[in-house]
């Protein structure tokens, strides 16, 4: 498979770019070395590898889900220097 320079003008249309010629040589010679590349990887035995989701083996670190008491909606804005409507209030920032 190979890409011709056509098919790289229109992903560059896609992309929303414009090149000049000696741009879209060059990205055509890139993108056919790169599928040249992955044609290599499509030659290597993979029948006796298991599938990964991850190169290193690692295990979850988050806590446990479990139900816990929360702070109800007067104890969160006990503290609070500005409320409104039982919310927080803040000054605005944007414009």
């Amino acid at each position: 498979m190979s890409v011709s320079r056509d098919q790289v003008k229109n992903i560059a249309r896609l992309a929303k770019l414009q090149f000049s010629p000696q741009e879209e040589d060059h990205f055509t010679e890139q993108f056919n070395q790169i599928l040249s590349y992955v044609e290599k990887l499509d030659e290597l035995d993979t029948e006796s590898v298991d599938p990964t989701t991850h190169v290193l083996d690692l295990n979850n670190v988050l806590r446990e889900d479990k139900v816990v008491q929360w702070l109800t909606q007067d104890q969160a804005l006990a503290n609070a220097p500005l409320k409104k409507s039982g919310f927080f209030s803040v000054p605005k920032v944007i414009g």
